[in-house]
């Protein structure tokens, strides 16, 4: 078994760096020696930021997203067209899609998929309120932006279902051929979609 070549302190911030995503235990070890190398512009100055959010983050009430104010920035601004609501699995989802700068609508964070072998069912996620949302008159449209995974699917199924009768247009995200890939690149089931989904030229 390996020894600890430091103090427990820096073991611990080591152990907690690795349970990043996309952070093992060696990349963790590199990240945390940097931090400790550049303690006064990166360590202390993170350190504080961190201490900051988690006493400010919270869920906004209205979309799911995380923020420091409730309602959330996305939520607050006036510019957003509030006859579009954009469903997601997460706020990395909402997030991803805010990058693009491609959607200037509303959100709604479900908070996962449903899933039966995972036990996630409809009471589990933010259907009630999405629901309510849907129907307080303002929205005409409803994009499912959900993972194009089987669970996904069927999340988009139920929403689409639970949301029925309130006679709103429901779209999903195109599915198929990525901007800059090769089809010799694609695995079957993206080829498939993109064939399904083909557009006039």
């Amino acid at each position: 078994m390996a020894q600890s070549v430091a103090g427990p302190e820096i073991e611990r911030l080591i152990q907690l760096l690795a349970r990043m995503p996309g952070l093992g235990p060696r990349s963790a070890r590199r990240a945390a020696l940097h931090l400790i190398k550049k303690r006064e512009v990166l360590l202390a100055p993170l350190a504080e930021a961190m201490k900051v959010a988690s006493e400010r983050i919270v869920v906004c009430r209205e979309c799911g997203n995380v923020d420091t104010s409730d309602p959330c920035t996305i939520c607050r601004d006036a510019s957003r067209d509030p006859s579009i609501l954009v469903v997601v699995e997460d706020v990395s989802d909402l997030w991803a899609l805010e990058r693009s700068g491609a959607v200037t609508a509303r959100y709604h964070v479900l908070g996962g998929v449903l899933s039966a072998l995972d036990g996630v069912r409809p009471e589990h996620l933010n259907l009630a309120s999405l629901v309510d949302r849907a129907g307080n008159g303002d929205v005409r449209e409803i994009i499912l932006a959900l993972n194009a995974t089987v669970d996904g699917q069927t999340t988009a199924h139920y929403v689409t279902e639970s949301l029925a009768h309130h006679g709103l247009k429901v779209t999903r995200l195109a599915h198929g051929v990525p901007v800059g890939g090769e089809l010799d690149y694609l695995d079957e089931g993206t080829l498939s979609a993109a064939i399904r989904s083909r557009t006039t030229f």
